[in-house]
């Protein structure tokens, strides 16, 4: 997830932040209780809670906790008396007091996907079952394909596919399935009576070129 505010970002996946596109050195402590203070906003969190969720079990001097508030308002240009960000409550604890604007990672673009009757299913990594089956990844309702009828695994190394015992059976290039078989670009796929084509984006692949009717 990334969080954004003032001039800042917050990003939880890369546990990094960044200050005018410029990435912020903060100690592991100090980057602990900015997430904790960022994902309890606009709540004040006491001393107390916070000195149990970063040193659980552990005695600390009160010293450090405002020492890693100092750290964060200097790393992200904020202050004690101006405070944009870290709010201080006098003798009970801290808030963070910016107006946030999360926006989750976008996910990545499936580069694999089958085609059937001019509908495409994308294929982004990992597993989809194929099947009559309303929880199928890819679903036919026809008689001819079984309730979980096939299974394409995508991942970085390419695309695989497998039949999981269906009644009758999946064709990959009009061979028969007895063990999982790689995919390419344009193979034909039939399951029962469905055939679908696989398609693989590939970057720089020339566009084909129509010709006049």
């Amino acid at each position: 997830m990334r969080i954004t505010f003032a001039d800042c970002v917050l990003d939880t996946d890369a546990r990094q932040v960044r200050r005018a596109g410029v990435a912020v050195r903060l100690s592991p402590k100090a980057y602990e209780l900015l997430c904790v203070l960022v994902e309890c906003r606009p709540r004040v969190l006491s001393k107390h809670e916070l000195y149990a969720r970063l040193w659980k079990d552990t005695f600390v001097v009160e010293a450090n906790l405002a020492n890693l508030v100092s750290e964060i308002r200097t790393a992200l240009g904020d202050s004690a008396r101006e405070s944009r960000l870290i709010r201080t409550a006098h003798g009970f604890g801290y808030a963070f007091c910016a107006e946030v604007h999360e926006r989750p990672k976008p996910a990545p673009l499936a580069r694999h996907y089958l085609v059937w009757n001019q509908r495409e299913f994308a294929l982004p990594s990992g597993r989809h079952d194929i099947g009559r089956d309303p929880h199928a990844s890819v679903r036919f309702d026809l008689p001819s394909v079984s309730r979980f009828h096939a299974r394409v695994t995508v991942a970085d190394e390419g695309a695989t596919i497998e039949d999981l015992g269906s009644k009758n059976g999946t064709l990959v290039r009009g061979q028969r399935l007895g063990a999982p078989t790689a995919l390419h670009d344009g193979d034909e796929i039939r399951l029962g009576a469905v055939v679908i084509i696989f398609r693989e984006w590939v970057e720089g692949r020339p566009t084909v070129t129509l010709a006049d009717a």
